[in-house]
């Protein structure tokens, strides 16, 4: 098992407040979201007017058709026009056998956790 992330920063020109800005936003991560199925949010830059940095997260069995499918994803946002990208970052996580924590290993450091 593969997750895939990507944060994809975006300067977005012309909004005068964080409300013009939860609007453009909030249209990404909804078209994005109900285009692919796929998880994501806003994860920083949110007090900032004319940045965004938005998340993605995906799993499954192909690094490499993840890869394909976040890169759709990147390049759906950038034809919707409402946002330049400035910046990508792409990450890969095998998880399971073969890589990385097995599922009990990711229990016990989880159970840590609370």
């Amino acid at each position: 098992m593969n997750v895939g992330i990507v944060r994809i920063a975006l300067r977005l020109h012309g909004n005068q407040s964080l409300k013009e800005k939860r609007k453009v936003v909030k249209s990404l991560i909804e078209k994005s979201r109900h285009r692919f199925n796929v998880s994501v949010a806003e994860v920083a830059d949110q007090n900032l007017h004319q940045k965004a940095t938005i998340g993605v997260a995906v799993i499954g069995s192909d690094s490499r058709v993840l890869n394909s499918l976040l890169d759709r994803i990147v390049d759906f946002m950038e034809s919707l026009g409402l946002a330049e990208i400035v910046g990508v970052d792409m990450e890969f996580i095998p998880l399971g056998a073969g890589g990385g924590q097995s599922h009990e290993d990711f229990s016990l450091s989880s159970d840590k956790l609370l």
